[in-house]
């Protein structure tokens, strides 16, 4: 094995190391995501980040291995510089693109799919500002709009029901984690007519929250109705359960 051969490798199994290290999350690992739609939107930022690095990663590579051969080594300190070049190249390139946050306006734009995942990303860089009993309402809601996302996908955009779900999703959730979000945190825990704020925002998103399966049960309706007159299609044109098991004999 050649010395330039040699340091390449080294060099490669010294970006592994660091690349995986990134990719795992580094120390401290991120919450995990609420639903389906934004844990999507994650993977597709994470997969672009990935996509930089290997490029940086193979390009540095491949400098070194052409300078080696030209210097036939690139010696201690070469070694060391593309250490260094590989180390900040993963460093940074891992760090963009970011997944910004999406913006209050922005959340009821788009078609279905986009809607839900910006939603479940809102939600969950609002997680550290709520009371705990809220956070489970939130991480409900996470997988209620999966359903209602998917539901959405199925039906018309000029369907009344889209705009009733934007305006609930798009409006009514910001909206009523913005306002507790306004009330300074020690005044949070304390009665005002009756209930405290972290009651109150609970007791809301619940209701919101049942909304939202209500929403979705209405709009799965003309599927349930369709399986079950295929059903009884189904049990007319071959039989029943006795039938089906007279045949079998």
């Amino acid at each position: 094995m050649t010395d330039s051969t040699r340091q390449s490798d080294q060099i490669l199994s010294a970006a592994g190391k660091s690349l995986a290290l990134q990719r795992d999350g580094g120390v401290h690992r991120r919450s995990p995501s609420i639903g389906k739609g934004s844990a999507e939107l994650k993977a597709g930022a994470l997969l672009k980040r990935l996509r930089n690095v290997a490029i940086a990663v193979l390009g540095i590579v491949v400098a070194a291995s052409v300078a080696g051969w030209i210097l036939n080594g690139i010696g201690f300190w070469g070694i060391m510089l593309t250490f260094i070049a590989l180390v900040a190249a993963i460093g940074g390139f891992s760090m963009f693109p970011k997944l910004k946050v999406p913006k209050r306006a922005d959340l009821k734009k788009g078609d279905a799919r986009q809607m839900v995942g910006r939603t479940e990303l809102w939600l969950e860089a609002q997680r550290p500002a709520l009371p705990p009993p809220a956070v489970q309402v939130v991480d409900q809601l996470g997988v209620q709009l999966d359903a209602l996302g998917l539901q959405l996908e199925t039906i018309e955009q000029n369907n009344p029901a889209v705009n009733e779900v934007r305006e609930l999703v798009g409006e009514y959730i910001p909206e009523t984690i913005d306002n507790y979000r306004k009330i300074p945190a020690h005044l949070r825990t304390e009665k005002h007519a009756g209930k405290t704020a972290d009651e109150r925002l609970t007791e809301s998103l619940g209701k919101i929250s049942g909304e939202v399966d209500r929403v979705t049960r209405r709009l799965a309706e003309g599927a349930l109705d369709d399986l079950a007159i295929k059903s009884r299609y189904l049990d007319y044109r071959f039989g029943g359960a006795e039938a089906l098991e007279d045949h079998s004999k």
